[in-house]
């Protein structure tokens, strides 16, 4: 899939995701992730008919996700030891890059930066990292290290912290 944006849809490790079609600094915005903002109830319509799309939303407040649909933020795929943020500015949601991302590199998010303590979802992870966690659940369960880490880089919103147990 060619993208008018600095990323393309390319075959990677898991399938297919976004890869960078140019650098990237550290700090620097990469995209928003459009799509469709839709209720938590919504997504639950999802789970039976169509856990992928599911499974594709992005949490986008306390009662919100964001779907994308036949968009680029379908095909972010997850990594335990990530290169890029989700972060949400006004009403919108951006990968913004948390270190130096080369040319031809697949962008990854952590997706426990999005899942409060209130999600259920998990699942197996794959990603091929040296500290592979093997399977993506809420940010609370990340180590105390990483959760610092992640706030510091300000990659888990306020509406994710607010699910603290």
């Amino acid at each position: 899939m060619k993208s008018p944006l600095p990323i393309e849809v390319r075959p990677v490790r898991n399938g297919r995701g976004l890869v960078a079609t140019r650098p990237f600094a550290r700090g620097e915005i990469i995209c928003e992730i459009k799509g469709t903002i839709v209720t938590a109830e919504q997504v639950w319509t999802y789970w039976k008919r169509s856990p992928t799309l599911a499974a594709n939303c992005f949490r986008y407040g306390a009662h919100r996700y964001l779907n994308p649909a036949r968009e680029l933020g379908t095909f972010a795929n997850h990594s335990c030891d990530p290169n890029v943020g989700v972060i949400k500015v006004g009403r919108k949601l951006y990968f913004k890059s948390i270190r130096t991302i080369d040319a031809d590199v697949e962008l990854t998010h952590d997706y426990s930066t999005l899942l409060g303590a209130d999600d259920i979802w998990t699942m197996v992870c794959n990603c091929g990292e040296p500290r592979c966690r093997a399977k993506v659940q809420s940010f609370h369960t990340l180590p105390p290290a990483l959760v610092r880490r992640y706030i510091r880089l300000g990659m888990i919103p306020q509406f994710i912290l607010a699910t603290r147990p």
